[in-house]
């Protein structure tokens, strides 16, 4: 049940509107200012079209295509102006957005980041993808984990990117801490397609969670973006799926109360409390132990595939990218949870005209 697309707005209801957004071309710092006003003016046509939506959330690659230049002049920071302008599209138009950028890293390659921010300007959510898609993407892989929030009318949320969300642990992550809606921004192309609806759907039913996902869209005369947005309800059904049309916003209702009520009133199937209960009708309050051997030697530093010694693909040598010399340096606490963040993310507004909810 989407509610029409959020035209039928239930007082417990939040609207979640994806932009499947024209693949761009980017290969220049002024086709990177007029990428960064193309997404700014897409904020204003979702308020203008969707007066109930609550947040609007752009693909992964919206700014810089999907040409994988680490370019210095084409990577953005954080108090750089194309965050400047989306910090402002938000506050313009009173809603919160979820925006993708590469972000640059002077201590070796860019990263690949999500940012939310809320309808007063306030980045809430800072995230660095977990999981580039080796070996296609140089990205610096993530190392600040997953953040949870409290997202508009108080659902608790997450952002993945990509290829990340092929990963069933990231979605399990994503809800062991709590979220209920799980965003997965993607420039994902048209032979993903099967992997890519299979995944959305399986992450939200072994969780309970809803989760909603977007594609760029339309060709930018190399590659082929596929569209392809998703809001999967909490039992895995599709509740509203868009095609293959460029600049069209998905739209979908989603009801945090109907989630919270499954997590805790489901017995069959509430499979993320059973993993750590198994057997609970047997024995008193089911096993809690760790069976699986993935997990123990993952923390331990031993995990080894029995065919790890035989993988052709290591490095990103057949993607033309010579192979790293620098180790992993190790997770870095989110910027967002020191107590300077306000100071840190203070980024200066440029003018923005309002507009009508």
């Amino acid at each position: 049940m989407s509610g029409l697309a959020g035209l039928n707005k239930s007082p417990a209801g939040l609207v979640v509107g994806l932009v499947q957004l024209q693949l761009p071309v980017v290969e220049t710092p002024v086709q990177l200012a007029a990428q960064t006003q193309r997404i700014v003016d897409m904020v204003g046509k979702a308020r203008r079209s969707y007066p109930g939506l609550d947040l609007v959330v752009f693909p992964e690659y919206a700014l810089h295509g999907l040409s994988m230049s680490t370019a210095d002049e084409l990577m953005v920071t954080l108090d750089g102006p194309e965050v400047a302008a989306f910090k402002a599209a938000c506050i313009a138009h009173r809603i919160w957005g979820c925006f993708s950028i590469m972000e640059k890293n002077p201590g070796g390659n860019p990263y690949n980041t999500g940012l939310i921010f809320d309808d007063q300007g306030t980045l809430r959510l800072y995230y660095r993808k977990l999981h580039p898609w080796v070996p296609v993407e140089p990205w610096e892989p993530g190392n600040m984990g997953i953040p949870v929030i409290d997202g508009p009318k108080g659902v608790k949320l997450a952002l993945i990117i990509c290829h990340d969300g092929m990963f069933p642990e990231m979605a399990r992550e994503c809800a062991y801490r709590g979220a209920e809606l799980m965003i997965r921004t993607a420039g994902y192309t048209a032979p993903i397609r099967h992997a890519w609806q299979i995944t959305n759907q399986a992450n939200a039913f072994q969780n309970l969670m809803v989760t909603a996902s977007v594609c760029l869209c339309g060709s930018d005369g190399t590659f082929d973006s596929m569209g392809e947005a998703m809001v999967c309800d909490f039992d895995g059904t599709v509740m509203v799926q868009g095609g293959g049309r460029p600049d069209e916003i998905v739209c979908a209702e989603v009801r945090p109360d109907l989630i919270r009520e499954a997590r805790v009133h489901w017995g069959v199937e509430n499979n993320i409390y059973q993993l750590y209960h198994r057997g609970y009708v047997a024995v008193k309050g089911g096993a809690q132990d760790c069976p699986y051997t993935f997990m123990q030697d993952m923390v331990a530093g031993t995990f080894s595939l029995p065919w790890s010694a035989e993988v052709v693909h290591t490095d990103g040598r057949s993607c033309g990218f010579a192979p790293p010399t620098r180790p992993y340096a190790g997770p870095q606490t989110n910027l967002l949870d020191t107590p300077a963040q306000s100071t840190l993310f203070a980024v200066p507004q440029p003018s923005a005209p309002k507009e009508a909810a």
